[in-house]
């Protein structure tokens, strides 16, 4: 069997920078692609541009929105999936209110800028401890800011519309790794606990002193678990 490409999701108003600190600590086997979705307007579409992009059996590990898309790939090329990844995100349908909250942080981009909802965003998000979460900052805002206006609207347009994710997540029986944090306030760990119910593959590993941007504030460790899980289940030759 050809070994699977991995390939790594980024979410919202993420680019490669939020996966390239995991890329740079995976093993040198270990060849992995980012994809990030700007401009996309659908869930649908972003699955679909990966599975068109990436040839072959795939191991797709999804960040968030990313996870979202992950989920669709399964549901759109479910035999190409030989391995998913679910890092900070989850399965349910939009809650009550989160069209609203997620308005204001609109509206703010709208008359403010990119930079002011860099601002608002992403400090909610963090989890690290003080000195990590400062030295992380700049890049990270400049991450968000790089995006456009419109842009960003078509991705919360596209998570508002999302797709059912239950289904494909209860009917995939392939290995499955789930990546939460203990400081995450927006994908909690019992988001993923209650994936894990659906999924009993699944594989939960609860990281320490880190929020919702997991793959950024505890880099080294997410990239030993995917190094661990990728090479027991799809060894080099």
């Amino acid at each position: 069997m050809t070994r699977p490409t991995l390939v790594l999701l980024c979410g919202l108003l993420c680019d490669a920078r939020i996966w390239e600190p995991v890329r740079a600590a995976l093993s040198p086997r270990l060849d992995a692609r980012i994809l990030a979705f700007p401009g996309f307007r659908t869930i649908e579409a972003m699955a679909a541009d990966v599975a068109e992009r990436v040839p072959g059996p795939l191991v797709v590990i999804g960040h968030s929105m990313g996870g979202r898309v992950a989920l669709d790939v399964v549901r759109q090329a479910g035999d190409r999936v030989v391995g998913l990844g679910l890092a900070n995100t989850g399965i349910h349908p939009p809650a009550p209110g989160e069209a609203a909250g997620r308005q204001t942080l609109i509206d703010c981009a709208r008359t403010r800028g990119m930079e002011a909802l860099a601002d608002a965003w992403l400090p909610p998000m963090m989890g690290a401890p003080d000195d990590r979460v400062a030295a992380l900052m700049p890049e990270l805002r400049a991450m968000v800011a790089a995006n456009t206006r419109e842009s960003y609207e078509g991705q919360i347009a596209a998570l508002l519309a999302r797709p059912d994710a239950e289904t494909p997540l209860r009917s995939y029986k392939k290995p499955l790794l789930l990546l939460a944090a203990d400081r995450d306030r927006w994908s909690p760990p019992a988001q993923h606990e209650a994936m894990r119910d659906l999924a009993p593959q699944g594989e939960l590993h609860v990281l320490a002193e880190a929020g919702h941007m997991l793959p950024v504030e505890r880099p080294e460790a997410v990239a030993a678990l995917i190094d661990d899980w990728f090479g027991r289940h799809w060894p080099a030759a």
